[in-house]
Formats: C-alpha cells, structure tokens, sequence
C-alpha cells in the first residue's frame, strides 16, 4: 500500500499577545537597586509577577504551568526586551540621579511557582 502524505507543513505558533507586556509590567512589583562608581552606572530591577494575584484580569489559569510558559515566551519576545529596556533604564536613571548614556540590558526571566521573576541587569556611563 502506497502512504498519502500532505503537501503542506502545518505549525502552531504561541507567542505573548500584545496586551501581557502591559499586564505583565503593570501588575509586576518591583525592585530596583545599584549605584554609580565613578562614571559607570552598575544595577538591578527585579520584576516579580504573581499570575494568581492577576486571575482576575487574565483568562488563561494563574498556575506554574502558565508562568513557565510568560517567562519562556518573554524572554524571545522583541516587544518585551524593548519594554523592559526602556523599564530598566528609567530606573537606573532614577537611581543613579543622572542621565546615562550607552546603557546595555541583559534580560532574564524564569518562573518559580505561579510567579514570573524578571531580572533587568544595566550597565551604563554617566552623561558628561
């Protein structure tokens, strides 16, 4: 017997919509600590976001499974890593009371629980 197959590939894509970056920065906590030495600006924001304290405004279930799905997505997510760079770098400006020129962001998320943790590391110079 002779095996029919498609000719067409079919796939499933599952990316972030375009409302949880503003539901996921908005319900966030957040920590932001670090400092200048010398002209260069070294800190850290800490976003922690508990999906079961957000079920009222998300219809996906607040559970570990959801969160590890937030965390993966948003780390290969380009509108994230824009939104949390301009994030980190308000604060860091705050923090450090200058302006700051040249800021690199590393971005990392993971999940613990219901709970998505987003850890912005910035490096930067103090404007002259």
């Amino acid at each position: 017997m002779t095996r029919r197959v498609s000719l067409f590939e079919r796939s499933v894509s599952v990316r972030l919509a375009p409302v949880a970056v503003e539901l996921i920065h908005g319900a966030a906590r957040m920590l932001t600590e670090g400092g200048l030495a010398g002209d260069r600006y070294t800190g850290s924001t800490m976003l922690t976001v508990d999906l079961a304290r957000a079920a009222d405004r998300i219809s996906d279930p607040p559970d570990a499974t959801t969160a590890l799905r937030v965390a993966v997505l948003y780390a290969g997510d380009e509108r994230c890593r824009i939104e949390a760079r301009r994030l980190a770098v308000d604060e860091a400006r705050r923090v450090a009371g200058c302006d700051l020129t040249a800021p690199l962001v590393d971005v990392v998320s993971r999940a613990r629980g219901t709970e998505v943790h987003l850890s912005l590391d910035v490096e930067a110079r103090r404007t002259a």
